[in-house]
């Protein structure tokens, strides 16, 4: 090989290699070291106190979480009481936000983390609200990271397919250096308002007395007793009508612990069945009446229910007699103490008695229950031992031979 030949080499391998580092330049363009810090916190000098609302976006949904005052209102939900639980353990979770994995990617890899904004891909945007009502901070929550999943071969990025979640990814004020890996997954930070409602509903304490209504009068019922102790009975029960006492069984805990789904805005009576409903009255032992009214099922096997709270409470205690002072005092405030209880969980279940509730069937199931449900069931009458159509004992014929 003569030297012509030689440089001609030379030329084209300094050539081949500068174009080489030239890809290799235009690949790597872009990707930037996170300046997160492994341990460092994500919202470092957020001041949570400041607070005035949560916004969590995914796709088109929404949820606007606000405070009005010294409340939390759910905005999706026109404004009912927020679970202030819900919002405070989120909180607490982005505050302790750590980076135990910061990242070095470019723009090419934020889709497979999944970290793209909720308009243009899969990503949960949650900004958090300053005092102007204006978003002081965001997180982009991206990809869960699981445990026992699979790698995708990623470059130390796997472990996000199948197993179960440990983890996620997620990237601070949209900011592509922010990106970092946690551990916590961030699961109730969803855009769905009846996750976020405050449930604290109603509650019938001792009922005593029961009036269940129905559009067709001949299924309506009235249940009383003498006492939160006593067994229930049927009014107006015919001598031939076998009423079933272990069927009544269950209203002596009906609505003792009520719960909702979620609560329905600007509700259509009409077509909830809300103007036809059935309608039930009921008193308790301690003076307080309730009235619920239950629409036609919905989707889901759930019921549109309304309901009213009254209440009469006596404001002074009645001395006994010869009550000494010492006693009367205790007993004086303890009265007093009672009183203001229940005027607080009368003023909270009237106020909540505005809305309209979407209500599983198993909630209200005895209230749909029709009065000859209450009876004893025939065929099994019948197969009772001295029933008509009983078999006769062995070894006796059978009555009229």
């Amino acid at each position: 090989m003569n030297t012509k030949q030689l440089a001609i080499l030379v030329a084209v391998g300094l050539a081949l290699g500068g174009a080489g580092l030239y890809v290799r330049n235009q690949q790597s363009a872009g990707y930037r070291q996170s300046s997160a810090q492994l341990g460092g916190l994500l919202l470092s000098g957020f001041d949570a106190s400041a607070l005035t609302g949560v916004r969590i976006t995914q796709g088109t949904n929404h949820l606007s979480v606000v405070k009005s005052g010294n409340d939390w209102t759910v905005k999706e939900r026109g404004g009912y009481p927020a679970n202030f639980g819900t919002i405070q353990e989120l909180v607490r979770k982005l505050v302790d936000l750590k980076a135990t994995q910061p990242l070095q990617l470019g723009p090419s890899r934020l889709p497979v983390l999944e970290l793209v904004a909720p308009d243009k891909g899969p990503g949960v945007l949650v900004e958090l609200l300053g005092a102007d009502g204006k978003p002081s901070r965001s997180l982009l929550l991206g990809k869960k990271h699981t445990k026992g999943g699979q790698d995708d071969g990623g470059g130390g990025l796997g472990g996000m397919g199948g197993g179960w979640p440990i983890g996620r990814y997620v990237m601070v004020d949209n900011k592509i250096e922010t990106a970092a890996l946690v551990n916590e997954p961030l699961a109730n930070a969803e855009p769905k308002p009846e996750q976020w409602l405050d449930k604290e509903w109603f509650k019938v304490e001792q009922p005593v007395s029961i009036t269940v209504s129905h559009p067709d009068t001949t299924n309506s019922f009235s249940l009383g007793r003498t006492n939160e102790f006593s067994e229930w009975t049927l009014a107006g029960a015919k001598p031939e009508e076998k009423v079933d006492a272990s069927k009544l069984g269950v209203f002596g805990s009906v609505l003792s612990s009520p719960a909702f789904d979620d609560v329905l805005i600007d509700p259509q009576t009409a077509a909830l069945g809300l103007d036809t409903p059935v309608q039930a009255k009921i008193r308790t032992a301690g003076g307080w009446t309730y009235t619920v009214k239950v629409g036609k099922a919905q989707e889901g096997d759930r019921y549109p229910v309304q309901f009213s709270t009254e209440a009469e409470m006596p404001n002074k205690r009645t001395p006994g007699k010869d009550e000494k002072k010492e006693d009367a005092e205790r007993l004086d405030k303890e009265f007093a103490e009672k009183l203001k209880k229940q005027q607080e969980k009368l003023k909270a279940e009237q106020a909540r008695g505005r809305w309209t509730y979407l209500v599983s069937k198993w909630t209200i199931d005895s209230l749909l229950k029709k009065r000859s449900e209450l009876m004893v069931d025939p065929k099994k009458d019948e197969a009772a031992p001295g029933g008509d159509g009983a078999p006769s004992p062995v070894g006796l014929p059978p009555l009229g031979q």
